[in-house]
């Protein structure tokens, strides 16, 4: 059970940085707060990788594994991480958390058309009840807190699912990764590697998505927030999932990962008051359970 532990415990971590993310959003741009929480959380990473003695783990990992790596950052944590504060911005936490954890449903359609599984009677009725609760997520309510104009709301929600599909191609690319070199040192160094990769690239691209330069005009306390944040989701969440990997099969541990939205719909609710009502709290449910008919029934 310790790999299905370490894949819930990804989940637990990346709703503690979406609130973080979601609080230095209010005073970035989205942009701004990825190229500053990716390069620091790298520093942070490459700190505690010399500390540890883990550099000469970094240098034996074989190509093919820091090629994976590298470029499932710059898949799931450049582009991807990037859409997916543009939708917790456009339509909170509540609604966007939900939508980007269908990145499982994603990760089904690359097995059944490139391992040629087959699709049984409760992975269809779980791609339904997905789709019909992230239906019941963008119903809005007259009176919604939130004030999501319809329009942004649609646009919200399909930049979360955009940002689903680039997490599951990420997260195939780092399974295939951790399974050549299957040690507890070994993914850590291979997340350190996605996470610089990623890092190094858009400090160099900087002026070209940020011309503002928005990333060396923020506020201190939203530069440590992004941080804390990113060595949450990045180095501690990340982490976990690549464990996970090594004792439990993907199809087990990417579900599980998912959970997010049970603890993100509750904390939107109690850290960040955002209006939670029936049709949102029954969706997220929805999604879920949706996605854990598909892989654990």
């Amino acid at each position: 059970m310790i790999g299905e532990f370490a894949a819930l415990g990804a989940a637990v971590s990346w709703t503690i940085s979406a609130l973080l993310y979601k609080k230095a959003l209010s005073e970035t741009k989205p942009v701004s707060a990825n190229i500053v929480r990716l390069t620091l959380t790298s520093v942070v990473l490459l700190v505690f990788l010399v500390a540890a003695g883990l550099i000469g783990v970094l240098e034996s990992l074989p190509m093919s594994v820091v090629v994976l790596a590298g470029v499932s950052g710059v898949i799931g944590l450049g582009l991807g991480d990037t859409l997916y504060m543009i939708s917790l911005k456009m339509i909170g936490v509540a609604r966007a958390v939900p939508v980007t954890c269908t990145y499982p449903l994603f990760n089904l359609v690359w097995v059944a058309i490139f391992a040629g599984e087959p699709v049984t009677w409760s992975v269809a009725l779980g791609a339904v009840v997905i789709v019909l609760g992230v239906w019941l997520l963008s119903l809005q309510e007259k009176r919604d807190a939130l004030s999501v104009q319809r329009r942004v709301l649609g646009k919200g929600l399909a930049v979360a699912l955009v940002t689903a599909l680039l997490w599951s191609v990420s997260i195939a690319m780092m399974g295939l990764a951790v399974k050549e070199t299957p040690t507890l040192d070994d993914a850590f160094a291979i997340n350190a590697v996605r996470v610089f990769t990623i890092a190094v690239s858009f400090v160099v691209a900087a002026p070209l998505v940020d011309k503002s330069l928005g990333f060396l005009k923020m506020k201190k306390r939203t530069v440590i927030t992004l941080i804390v944040g990113g060595i949450v989701a990045l180095g501690l969440g990340w982490f976990l999932l690549n464990y996970s990997f090594i004792d439990t099969p993907q199809s087990r541990a990417v579900p599980i990962s998912s959970a997010t939205p049970l603890f993100s719909t509750l904390a939107g609710v109690l850290l960040l008051h955002e209006k939670v009502n029936a049709k949102i709290a029954l969706g997220s449910i929805m999604v879920v359970s949706g996605i854990f008919m598909i892989f654990l029934i």
